[in-house]
């Protein structure tokens, strides 16, 4: 397929388009934050836009600016949002770089859709051959720092208002852990300046994303420390297990478990932590590392998944019991490369 230069997209913004935006599956503060962002953009420059997600967002982040126009693929408005999708002249695809991160449901829809395909996304190992345009930096500390890039060198800063920039920089805060990793780059933070410079309020952000959770999520990640926590001091290596009947117990929402797995980080000497959730049709695993350990080998050799270096994820089809044999019999490979200490 012959890829459409950034200049080409930019002429091509120059008159009314049909445009859709996109994220993966279980979309987080990045996912939410660009695309609203990108939708707030292109309103301003007068195209007709959608923003389809594959399933709800969660409600700690339903305060942003744009996220009730949001259309869900696996919904009542299932239809509609394939019609958004079918008919775009232009999807941009954000934080994610596979089309199979949308879910099966959604991966169909774009796969056949006509439009041309505009990524945007900071994850390694992009599927070149299913966009027309990429924008590919694993560098960067979010999507959402790509898309600020996207914006100015497009020359639509004139258009970054307070409500463009807190949807940016939630995408930043939240793809950081409010700049506790992937924050070394100096560029990182003159965009987040030139975004405070908007009148954003950090603080009350702050708040509204940390410090706006439910009873249940907090009771949750309680009993998930006391209750659930694995250590393997052998491996330097920690895991919670979430099943179902967990999750039903304390009112799981979507979002809820997000965050957990950081958490056996804090431990002295863990340098891998895993959250192992169950749900309908799989179970889905969550890993975290420090320094250089490749959390995301792990998810892309033993469980169909990949991501960052020391953020990633991955699916088992295994029982609970199953996937926790599997991790176990994998660390042993490891072991030489978790046992370090960070100083």
């Amino acid at each position: 397929m012959k890829k459409v230069s950034f200049d080409q997209i930019i002429k091509a913004f120059s008159t009314p388009k049909r445009i859709t935006i996109t994220s993966h599956y279980n979309p987080d503060g990045d996912a939410i934050g660009s695309s609203l962002a990108v939708y707030h953009i292109m309103k301003a420059l007068g195209h007709q836009v959608n923003v389809v997600i594959p399933n709800t967002c969660p409600d700690f982040l339903k305060w942003m600016p744009g996220s009730s126009e949001i259309l869900l693929f696996e919904s009542e408005e299932s239809k509609v949002a394939e019609i958004a999708i079918n008919e775009a002249e232009f999807i941009f695809c954000l934080d994610y770089n596979a089309l199979h991160r949308t879910g099966k449901k959604m991966e169909g829809a774009l796969n056949t859709a006509p439009g041309r395909k505009i990524l945007i996304d900071h994850h390694p190992g992009p599927e070149i051959k299913s966009f027309d345009y990429t924008c590919s930096e694993i560098s960067a500390s979010s999507t959402a720092e790509l898309v600020f890039r996207f914006i100015d060198k497009a020359g639509y800063t004139k258009f970054l208002n307070r409500q463009v920039a807190e949807c940016l920089y939630t995408g930043i805060i939240t793809d950081t852990g409010s700049f506790s990793h992937s924050c070394n780059s100096p560029e990182t933070y003159r965009i987040v300046a030139r975004l405070v410079e908007k009148g954003i309020d950090a603080q009350k952000l702050h708040k509204l994303i940390y410090d706006n959770f439910s009873e249940g999520r907090i009771r949750l990640l309680g009993y998930a420390i006391s209750e659930k926590l694995t250590v393997l001091p052998e491996f330097n290596t920690a895991y919670i297990i979430l099943t179902k009947e967990v999750l039903s117990k304390f009112n799981y929402q979507v979002g809820d478990t997000e965050g957990i797995v950081n958490y056996p980080l804090s431990i002295k000497h863990i340098n891998l932590a895993v959250l192992i959730t169950e749900r309908d049709d799989l179970i889905r695993l969550s890993f975290r590392s420090k320094g250089d350990f490749p959390a995301n080998e792990i998810a892309r050799k033993y469980f169909k998944g990949g991501g960052h270096r020391n953020a990633a994820g991955g699916d088992s089809f295994q029982s609970v019991e199953g996937t926790v044999a599997k991790l176990k019999e994998i660390l042993p490979e490891y072991q030489h490369k978790l046992d370090f200490i960070i100083s």
